[in-house]
């Protein structure tokens, strides 16, 4: 990055990501009901055939959120790859989230615990496309 672009991203931030679901309705139970996310905003687009959904848990003007776009002609689920790491959602409380999740049939491969080496509390779910949302405890 140039000299003038360093300098011009102190205004620069980082306002989406976005994960390609197979269900959109499983997909936004999972991340409002589950998770506490609130729906944004949602637009179909007619000639691309998808509906991208926004949501957060907080306004997108201030707030880095998730985009999910569901496409709406795919036969084939999407592979994860290799390339994906995992969200990361802070929660004050990560054992009590995960046994609150279990119950929903969440499936919780690396239980709440201190990262190796370290104090922080973690643990590792999946969303219902089998992606990895990593819970960091922050009370």
């Amino acid at each position: 990055m140039g000299k003038g672009l360093a300098a011009m991203s102190d205004n620069f931030r980082l306002m989406h990501t976005m994960i390609r679901v197979k269900d959109q309705d499983k997909a936004i139970d999972f991340y409002t009901r589950l998770l506490g996310m609130k729906v944004l905003r949602q637009s179909d687009n007619e000639v691309g055939k998808y509906t991208n959904t926004f949501l957060g848990y907080g306004d997108e003007d201030t707030n880095t959120v998730l985009e999910l776009t569901y496409n709406w002609s795919q036969e084939e689920p999407y592979e994860l790859g290799r390339a994906y790491g995992h969200l990361a959602i802070g929660v004050p409380d990560v054992a009590m989230t995960c046994e609150a999740l279990e119950k929903e049939d969440v499936p919780v491969p690396r239980p709440a615990g201190p990262v190796k080496g370290g104090t922080t509390v973690i643990a590792f779910i999946k969303d219902p496309d089998g992606r990895s949302v990593e819970l960091i405890q922050t009370g």
